[in-house]
Parts: structure tokens; sequence; C-alpha cells
């Protein structure tokens, strides 16, 4: 059986940097095994599947260890496969997933993608927190992930976690954040626990990012940057219990599976 898959740089207009995803257009599902398999095989942070609907696609995330219940940039990169190189002819696309109904949009030469919000709540700092990070947050809050909160970009920037301290906290993945030099503010994304040491650019932790700063700053348009080794751009307005996330996005590979 051969599979095309597309490797997609999201949240960047140039190659390599952003966050890389793979693409695989389905007709019908494969087994669930054997698209972790697929996922683990490619061993980047997300690997996505769709297949047609009567009004849109069934979308699905994997990492090279578990499926996701919601991961921003494979659903951009999703996107993007369709317009581009499926000739998808509407300016906007429905998905259904674990998250519910997620619409992606054309505005110019970027992508909109309508996300739930998830905002987070005060928690305590737990003591793997301060260890794995190596430095004691100036605030903590938690919803699917943890959000800690630094002084400035140069100390989200400058930090060299400890991935074994931080695998033991009871979270998806770790965000880290600070006010931004450039943009409102800034982050990074560790998510040991699903195999992910840290992600280049994590759109779903725009969904808790997005309320945070939004509350703190007292406005609901927020632009972004994740400062990973690779880095890229997000943009994000916060609209009731719903984010819109802004990006562009650049094919690198297209590949066939043998299976």
């Amino acid at each position: 059986m051969a599979l095309t898959q597309y490797q997609v740089d999201a949240f960047t207009r140039r190659p390599f940097e952003g966050n890389p995803a793979a693409v695989v257009p389905l007709e019908q599902w494969l087994d669930d095994a054997l698209m972790q398999t697929i996922a683990n095989e490619n061993n980047l942070s997300e690997t996505a599947f769709f297949v047609p609907e009567d009004d849109g696609f069934a979308l699905r995330w994997f990492t090279p260890e578990a499926e996701v219940d919601l991961c921003g940039h494979a659903t951009l990169a999703s996107a993007h496969v369709l317009f581009e190189h499926m000739n998808y002819p509407q300016p906007g696309i429905r998905f259904s997933t674990r998250s519910g109904d997620l619409v992606v949009e054309r505005r110019g030469d970027r992508l909109a993608m309508d996300f739930p919000a998830q905002p987070t709540q005060p928690a305590e700092c737990p003591e793997a927190l301060i260890k794995g990070l190596g430095v004691t947050p100036v605030a903590v809050e938690k919803n699917v992930d943890i959000l800690a909160v630094l002084a400035s970009e140069d100390q989200v920037r400058a930090l060299q976690p400890d991935l074994t301290e931080l695998k033991k906290l009871d979270c998806r993945g770790i965000i880290v954040t600070a006010p931004g030099d450039n943009k409102d503010f800034v982050s990074r994304f560790f998510a040991p626990a699903v195999g992910i040491a840290e992600d280049p650019v994590t759109g779903s932790a725009h969904c808790e990012l997005a309320p945070y700063w939004a509350r703190q700053l007292g406005k609901d348009n927020l632009s972004a940057r994740q400062i990973s080794r690779r880095g890229g751009d997000v943009d994000c307005e916060l609209k009731g219990d719903r984010v819109t996330l802004l990006g562009a996005a650049v094919t690198v590979i297209k590949s066939e599976w043998m299976v």
C-alpha cells in the first residue's frame, strides 16, 4: 500500500524554521497501531492523518509515542496540504477532531485556525518544576499543561531544562513564557511525558497562553513568538471561549510510504 506524505514547516514562511509536521491524507482510516508506528518512524513531534467526511475532514494527530487531543501546527500543516497540494476549493476547511470541530480559513498569505480557548488557573509550584527548569517561576498556572511564567525573554531563552525532572509532572507538557522584547510574549514548550523533549512551535499551547496574556496585558489581539532553536511566529486573537491562531506554512518534502 502506497501512502503519500507531506512534510510541512508550520508557523513560518521559510523552510527549516517553524515546526515540522508530517501529513498523511487517507481515503479511510488505517489501523491505529499502524498510524502510531508511522508517527514513531517519522520521529517528528506530530504526524497528522485525515479522511474525508461529508462536509469536511476527520483529523487525528500522533506524537512518536501517543495520540493527542489537540495539535495546532499539524492542523495548520494539514490545511496547507489541502489548499496547496489537493486543490481544496472552499475558503475554509472544517476538521472534526477529539477537541471538537476546528475551522481553518485562508487569510492573505496566512492561515487562521479557530480553536477552543483553554484558560489556565493559578496552581501550586511543584518542586519538580523548579528542579526541572533550574529557576523559580514568578507565577504558575495550569490547564492541560503547566504554565510557568518567568520575568524576562532572556530567562526563557537561556533555559536548559532537566527533562527527567519535568517528566515527573502530572501534565501533558510545560509551557515556559515571559513578556517579549519585540512581541507581546514569548514561550518555549517541553513535553517529555509524550516523547517530545522540546517542541519547536506549539499551536495548542497558545490556546492557554492567549487567555493568560490577554488577562495580563488587557488586550485580545496578541503577537507571539516561540523561541526554540527553530523558532516561529503565532498571532492570537481571543474571542470569548475561542482563540484564532494565525500562521504561515511551507512544504519541504513530498514522499511516499510503502507499507
